[in-house]
């Protein structure tokens, strides 16, 4: 009985609650105590999870229950974390046992000494003899409630079981409690239901032993996989740095050594446009950096080169072809070839390039067939344009049109009854609007539909300037064409190559100009037609083609002395006016007679202005060293030789000075709005001449 007592006592401070002293259980009417252990809520709290507040009066204090499960796995029942409203970490909180909550729930909360006197009296401990039961310490009561119980490995019934050899307190030390049998059976029900409540809340802490050893070891396995995976992370992160670092080497290379299949396609397969212009210069950019690394000795590099140069020879195979088409189209009659160099050439001149580095043979065949088709068709069509401008009707200039005396013969007939002759309308002294054509930069050129209609005169000025501005504007377009298509050749073969094509050209302009002033006596037509040579050397210097200088000297020297030739006839023709034999002499003693009856400016000299005034307009952007200075110099000394042979038969000397006078000052009237180097010395010499002869002078 003692032993019994002695392993309840243990039990129940192993379970109790550190709080105050429990009330006493309660009594019946018969005076009977009655076991009342209170709410297990409050001594199993840490188990079964009940939440049963602490009254205020309590004091907590620390109490837990270590179970020392199998695999080192413990778990802490701790009875101070109900009390704070929230589980305390690694307590288990069971929802209690039904056994428990029948044996609680009529009961009312009683003090911790009554519950442990009444469970006394229940295992036989001696009551006090004035009514009220001593209490008799435990065996092991000595032991702290402070103190956690270590079980080691055993459960609770196991521990329960033990022996314990804790020496018994004699009769003086501690009182014994007595229960009776009786009593033990009245309260044998509650004690088995409390005994399977604990049985059912090891039951579940077994289970939750297994599920935290089950947990245990999968932990372990996630730990042993995080690690793999850390290692494997570790490899791959070396791994992929590694690769980084290659692929700094080796990206170059491979970017220089790799292609596309889509480009290879189009370029073997696709049409010339420009898409395949994009591929072929892919490809181009991949052999010249295979051949800045021929030095490296790179394998890949050698493997690839070979394929690259198929790709190559297929390219050039389709580049000929496509440029041979090209210009046998520049063959087809009326074709616009200036269309077809913008369009078919200059647009892909890059190809043409891809090939002269490729293949310089085949560019130079290449280039050579253009050279000749380009030949073929310059020629042919400024020998049509010639033709037709050779349709056109132009103003014949005779002798008698030249400055000096008219031929009476040209005014009226020497017979009675005969028909003058009909008056010349050509003009071959004065510019009037002829000069617009050397001013009129703008004015449209004579197309070769309209030449051939055209049913009236015109002055050589007019063909002249219409076949040499065509020719011009077709050298310098062709000239740009030739030096941006033949980049890659420098500028003597490229001014080789413009020669080869234009010669014939050049040559035949040249004859068409030498036939235009072969027999011409327009001595301003002469002059207009260098002006509008000289312009179109401006317009060559200002679109810098210097290619077609040796045909501009060349035009030069065909007119320049051609109008030194007619303005040697103009002063021949005024030498002969002022006295000579036959009829030019009979007409000087006819115009002799004139000024003999009148001092006004004799009709010649009307004339004489206005062919000075004429030869001024167009001198006006002359130099100094032109031939046409010289001869308007001298044609002016023959002039005034003229008018003083003219005067030296009026016998008065102030009508004789009155009579130039008056020639000089209408010359001067003439001249006065002439502009020029030129034009400001004869004015001054005019000018001179007039103060020379003014009556104030003679005075």
């Amino acid at each position: 009985m003692i032993s019994q007592s002695l392993m309840w006592n243990k039990f129940t401070q192993s379970i109790q609650e550190p709080i105050g002293t429990p009330p006493l259980p309660n009594r019946s009417a018969t005076g009977t105590p009655v076991f009342n252990p209170g709410p297990p809520t409050r001594v199993l709290s840490g188990v079964y999870g009940g939440s049963s507040a602490a009254p205020p009066r309590l004091t907590p204090r620390s109490s837990s229950l270590n179970l020392n499960l199998s695999n080192s796995s413990n778990v802490s029942l701790v009875g101070a974390g109900s009390r704070q409203g929230t589980p305390a970490p690694g307590v288990v909180n069971v929802a209690g046992g039904v056994g428990y909550r029948s044996a609680v729930s009529s009961s009312k909360p009683s003090e911790g000494k009554e519950a442990l006197k009444k469970l006394g009296d229940i295992l036989g401990s001696k009551p006090l003899t004035n009514g009220r039961v001593e209490e008799e310490e435990s065996p092991l009561a000595a032991l702290s409630l402070d103190e956690d119980l270590d079980f080691g490995d055993l459960s609770i019934d196991t521990f329960l079981q033990q022996d314990t050899s804790i020496p018994q307190r004699t009769s003086q030390d501690q009182p014994v409690i007595e229960q009776t049998v009786e009593d033990y059976e009245k309260e044998k029900d509650k004690f088995q239901d409390l005994h399977r409540s604990i049985k059912a809340c090891d039951e579940v802490l077994q289970s939750v032993e297994s599920y935290l050893s089950s947990f245990k070891t999968d932990l372990g396995r996630v730990s042993a996989e995080i690690e793999t995976l850390q290692n494997r992370s570790l490899a791959l992160n070396t791994r992929l740095n590694n690769r980084k670092d290659v692929e700094k080497l080796l990206a170059p290379i491979l970017e220089d050594v790799a292609l596309s299949p889509a480009v290879i396609q189009v370029v073997a397969e696709s049409d010339v446009n420009e898409n395949w212009v994009k591929s072929l210069q892919e490809a181009d950019r991949k052999i010249k950096a295979l051949d800045r690394r021929k030095a490296q000795n790179i394998k890949a590099a050698e493997d690839v080169k070979p394929e690259l140069e198929k790709l190559t020879n297929r390219a050039i195979e389709r580049l000929r072809d496509y440029f041979v088409t090209k210009i046998k189209s520049l063959r087809i009659p009326n074709t616009n070839a200036q269309i077809i160099q913008q369009t078919g050439f200059l647009r892909y001149k890059e190809l043409f390039g891809f090939m002269a580095r490729h293949h310089p043979q085949l560019a130079d065949e290449i280039g050579q067939a253009y050279i000749n088709t380009m030949r073929w068709y310059y020629l042919s069509h400024f020998q049509r344009y010639q033709k037709a401008l050779e349709k056109i009707k132009l103003h014949i200039i005779e002798k008698s049109d030249l400055l000096g005396l008219e031929d009476t013969n040209r005014r009226g007939p020497l017979l009675p009854g005969m028909k003058a002759s009909v008056p010349s309308s050509v003009d071959a002294i004065t510019l009037g609007r002829r000069f617009d054509t050397y001013k009129n930069q703008d004015a449209p050129l004579v197309q070769a539909q309209a030449a051939e209609d055209e049913k009236g005169s015109h002055y050589i000025e007019l063909p002249f300037r219409s076949y040499n501005l065509a020719l011009v504007e077709n050298v310098a377009f062709e000239f740009t064409f030739l030096t941006e298509f033949f980049a890659h050749k420098k500028f003597d073969q490229v001014s080789k190559m413009f020669h080869q094509i234009f010669d014939p050209t050049l040559n035949a302009g040249q004859a068409f100009t030498k036939s235009l002033i072969d027999n011409s006596l327009d001595a301003l037509g002469i002059l207009l037609c260098v002006r509008l040579n000289q312009q179109c050397a401006f317009v060559l210097q200002r679109r810098r083609v210097p290619v077609l200088e040796n045909y501009i000297n060349g035009t030069n020297i065909l007119l320049w002395p051609r109008f030194q030739v007619v303005m040697d006839m103009h002063s021949e023709n005024l030498r002969k006016s002022a006295g000579g034999s036959g009829r030019q002499s009979a007409i000087a003693t006819a115009a002799n007679d004139m000024a003999r009856q009148s001092a006004a400016p004799h009709p010649l000299t009307q004339k004489f202005a206005q062919f000075m005034h004429s030869l001024l307009s167009l001198n006006s952007d002359g130099g100094d060293d032109e031939p046409s200075t010289n001869s308007l110099r001298r044609i002016r000394s023959d002039f005034e030789a003229f008018l003083t042979k003219l005067s030296a038969s009026i016998s008065d000397k102030p009508k004789r000075e009155r009579f130039l006078f008056n020639n000089y000052s209408l010359t001067l009237t003439i001249i006065s709005d002439t502009e020029g180097k030129l034009a400001v010395e004869q004015k001054s010499h005019f000018e001179a001449l007039m103060k020379a002869f003014s009556p104030e002078h003679s005075r």
